[in-house]
This record gives structure tokens, C-alpha cells and sequence, in this order.
């Protein structure tokens, strides 16, 4: 199934998400301008989606790192906390979000590096908080099969 077809049958439950997970966004090293950047160019799929015990929700970053450029320099020109963009949370900033980084093994590199990186964790924990909703509302099963279509 198309990623659009899909997701667009859960658009309510996005919705619900984006505003749970908001407080996740706040924590983050990025705006909530940069993030809605990012979330426009990230696309989700299901892996596994045949198997009902290994199947989850999994962000496609390709086109992240394409519009990374774009969001360094939204936070440039907002005058972003904590002085050049490479400079906002950091994996020593103690925060959840480096908590998360971590667990997940990502961290590092330069500057540019760690910004994706740090976008491609936040997409992460998105999928997972989505998937966690879609279960809790009892939908996961049906999107799960609807996906395979």
C-alpha cells in the first residue's frame, strides 16, 4: 500500500499524536518550526507488516537529510537557543532526548551529522508513540493489514 493511503486512513490518530508528543518536540534540539519541516519530509511504512508480532511503524529519512540545510537555517534565523544550530542539545545535555539518542546508539559526528541524527531519533520515537496510540485505540491490527493491501 502506498504510504499516503495508509496514513492517510489514520489521519485522526496523527493528530493526536502530534499534540502528545509536542512536550517530546519542546525537548528536543529542534523548534517546533524546524520539526514541522522535518515531518514533511519524512514518510512512514510499516516493517514487518506480514508479521503481526514484528510488525512496527518505521520513519523513512531518506529525504530528511535533503532538507536538513533548510532547517539550519530556520534555527539561524530564529536566533535559536543556545547559539549556532549545531550547538542546540547536544549528547551531553543530560535531557531526555539524549536519553533516547543513546538507548538508540546514535550520537556523534559533526555538527551537521548530529542534527539528522538527532532528527532521525525524533522520527523514531514518533513512530513508536504512533504506533503505541494506534494500539491503545484498538486500530493497529487494521492499519497493520490495511498496510499489506
Amino acid at each position: 500500500m502506498s504510504e499516503s493511503n495508509w496514513t492517510d486512513a489514520i489521519v485522526g490518530e496523527r493528530m493526536a499524536v502530534d499534540q502528545q508528543f509536542a512536550a517530546e518536540v519542546r525537548e528536543s534540539p529542534f523548534s517546533n518550526q524546524e520539526w514541522g519541516l522535518i515531518m514533511t519530509a519524512a514518510e512512514f511504512e510499516i516493517a514487518d507488516a506480514d508479521d503481526p508480532d514484528a510488525a512496527r511503524i518505521v520513519p523513512e529519512t531518506a529525504k530528511v537529510a535533503g532538507i536538513m540545510p533548510e532547517v539550519e537555517k530556520m534555527g539561524g534565523a530564529m536566533g535559536g537557543p543556545g547559539g549556532p544550530a549545531g550547538d542546540r542539545g547536544g549528547d551531553d545535555d543530560g535531557g531526555m532526548f539524549s536519553s533516547v539518542k543513546k538507548g538508540l546508539g546514535l550520537g556523534g559526528g559533526d555538527d551537521g551529522s548530529d542534527r539528522l541524527e538527532d532528527a532521525e531519533a525524533l522520527l523514531e520515537q514518533y513512530a513508536r508513540t504512533l504506533q503505541e496510540h494506534l494500539v491503545e485505540q484498538g486500530r493497529w491490527e487494521q492499519v497493520r493489514i490495511a498496510y499489506q493491501e
